[in-house]
């Protein structure tokens, strides 16, 4: 069975174990869609919102000196938006109505993030000693991360048009 299958597998395992969750998300670090199952949101904006936000949180927790990010979680008026570090390259994103368990959702995304982290780094190192002769997939657009580099530490860019445009004859 292909990685993307398995991760798949996993994110709807997920949402069979916690029937709150309304959708779930593996992506790479830098915002590539490994696996989703969701509808109603957009994928790839949201992994690519979601590298944006590892970006900040890495910089955040080094700048608090809280260590590596391991997790992020935010709460609308709707519901959770919860994301999880899945090994050095990869990240789960969950989405959960507000009835949700926060608890439950921490232990599952944790448990899943952990089981990505396994699939993609089995892909990589079967990668990495040719034994995988699959076609090619958005798996292959994830490298091992540089020595010494950690999720938090992959570098974010921001799309050119999310920048703030300033009116040259008014200075808005």
């Amino acid at each position: 069975m292909a990685v993307e299958a398995e991760v798949l597998n996993e994110l709807r395992g997920l949402r069979t174990r916690m029937p709150q969750l309304t959708g779930s998300l593996a992506a790479s670090a830098d915002g590539l869609v490994l696996a989703q199952d969701m509808s109603g949101v957009e994928p790839e904006g949201l992994a690519a919102l979601t590298a944006a936000a590892l970006g900040i949180a890495h910089r955040l927790a080094d700048t608090a000196r809280r260590g590596e990010f391991c997790e992020l979680l935010m709460r609308g008026k709707q519901g959770y938006v919860a994301t999880y570090a899945a090994g050095p390259s990869a990240v789960l994103t969950l989405l959960a109505d507000g009835r949700a368990n926060v608890g439950r959702l921490h232990l599952e995304g944790r448990r899943s993030g952990a089981r990505i982290a396994e699939l993609v780094a089995a892909h990589l190192d079967a990668q990495a000693q040719g034994r995988d002769r699959r076609p090619a997939s958005a798996l292959d657009d994830i490298a091992p991360p540089a020595q010494g580099r950690t999720l938090g530490t992959l570098p974010v860019r921001l799309p050119r048009q999310s920048r703030p445009r300033l009116r040259p004859d008014t200075g808005e």
